[in-house]
């Protein structure tokens, strides 16, 4: 973990991409830092202020502190926007690593099911499975994690269908090893590498299809901080106060683009060609 750490502060995509994260993560757990206000805080004396001391990134259609808004609702979209990837990223690893290595029919029906995911648009089918649910925050985690599931199982499949054709593995079932055991230790544990490369891009769709869903009325309902939502709130506005809808897309913008950044420096540290070559990524 040191030497990942010690990677990503020696790479320039790295570095830029821990600051960013590391000040949003810093700013949504700890507001009070910079002097935000309650985020449901109406002041009708205030209603869409251009930034000021008093309020920085200005105020709302209702007289909220955009930026209490932005930290409070960061809180949402980034749990949401990682535990949704630690719910795809689990079940699609299980998934894929057991058809692939299994084989037969096992294989041939988690891949039709895959398949049949895939074939809708990964935001329409967001969008419908959330309006299925019901609008709200947990059906909103359950649709986005359904449409991310199969890209790791996918690569997951690929991974164990490669590793499952190694000598090594040959001779752990000559020697008689369980088969779970060589699915743990040596299909799972070796075939995480672009598994692991693969999380941080995801975590950044995830963070878009969560500000999707919240646009659309589908994710956090009013009066509750989300960034999706007080954009579609603020937008009838944005000719008269664009401040109400440019400050929360770029705290979108600023999120999706570090976890890029830190997507571009793992695949760099688990890449043995590049890290080979790692100089001229780095400053």
């Amino acid at each position: 973990m040191t030497v990942f750490l010690s990677h990503l502060l020696h790479h320039a995509s790295g570095r830029i991409g821990v600051a960013l994260l590391g000040s949003i993560i810093l700013l949504t757990c700890w507001p009070s830092l910079v002097g935000a206000h309650s985020p449901e805080q109406i002041d009708l004396q205030a209603l869409l202020q251009p930034p000021s001391w008093q309020h920085p990134l200005g105020t709302d259609l209702f007289g909220r502190d955009l930026l209490s808004r932005i930290l409070y609702g960061g809180r949402h979209t980034l749990v949401i926007g990682m535990g949704v990837v630690s719910i795809a990223f689990t079940l699609g690893v299980v998934i894929g690593s057991i058809a692939g290595f299994k084989g037969g029919w096992m294989d041939s029906i988690a891949m039709r099911l895959i398949d049949a995911v895939l074939s809708f648009p990964a935001l329409v089918l967001a969008i419908a499975l959330s309006a299925a649910m019901g609008a709200g925050l947990p059906s909103a985690t359950l649709a986005i994690s359904v449409t991310l599931t199969p890209q790791f199982a996918r690569l997951a499949r690929n991974q164990a269908i490669r590793l499952s054709g190694m000598l090594y593995i040959d001779a752990a079932h000559a020697l008689g090893v369980p088969e779970h055991t060589i699915m743990i230790r040596h299909i799972l544990r070796n075939g995480l590498v672009p598994l692991l490369t693969l999380a941080p891009l995801c975590v950044g769709t995830a963070i878009l299809q969560v500000a999707s869903l919240g646009f659309l009325g589908l994710g956090a309902q009013p009066p509750t901080a989300e960034w999706g939502a007080d954009i579609a709130m603020n937008l009838d506005y944005v000719r008269v106060a664009p401040w109400t809808v440019f400050s929360t897309g770029g705290a979108i913008v600023l999120s999706v683009l570090a976890f890029n950044l830190l997507a571009d420096a793992t695949g760099t540290y688990f890449s043995p060609n590049q890290r080979l070559t790692g100089g001229a990524h780095r400053a």
